[in-house]
């Protein structure tokens, strides 16, 4: 079974982004910012990344940077999933290592798609 870990400061959000993916059959972890999912990734293996990018203390794109700068998540997929849609941040993003990109409010068919063409 895949591992996910999710990472957003809402929790509502949180909630419905791991019970989509545990419907989908993925074991999920989650995290409450940036900073919460670097510790748990320090003890954990996972197969993919779920951030947000505007949480407190440290945001999907600063998460982003540290997770590839660790060789355990060098080719890690990491998928930013925000209300944010410019391409500057898309950018931001790219140029930060993430995989993806997906807006809020997501559709979980769609969510789970991505992830499933990006897991290995």
């Amino acid at each position: 079974m895949h591992s996910i870990l999710a990472v957003d400061d809402s929790a509502s959000m949180r909630q419905m982004v791991s019970f989509t993916l545990k419907s989908a059959g993925f074991n999920v972890v989650e995290a409450i910012d940036g900073q919460d999912a670097l510790e748990k990734a320090g003890g954990l293996d996972f197969d993919l990344v779920l951030t947000d990018q505007n949480m407190p203390r440290m945001d999907g794109i600063g998460l982003t940077r540290k997770l590839r700068e660790n060789p355990k998540f060098k080719t890690t997929p990491i998928l930013i999933l925000t209300t944010e849609s410019s391409d500057q941040m898309k950018m931001a993003g790219r140029s930060a290592g993430a995989t993806g990109w997906m807006v809020k409010p997501f559709d979980p068919t769609k969510l789970i798609e991505v992830i499933r063409k990006v897991i290995r």
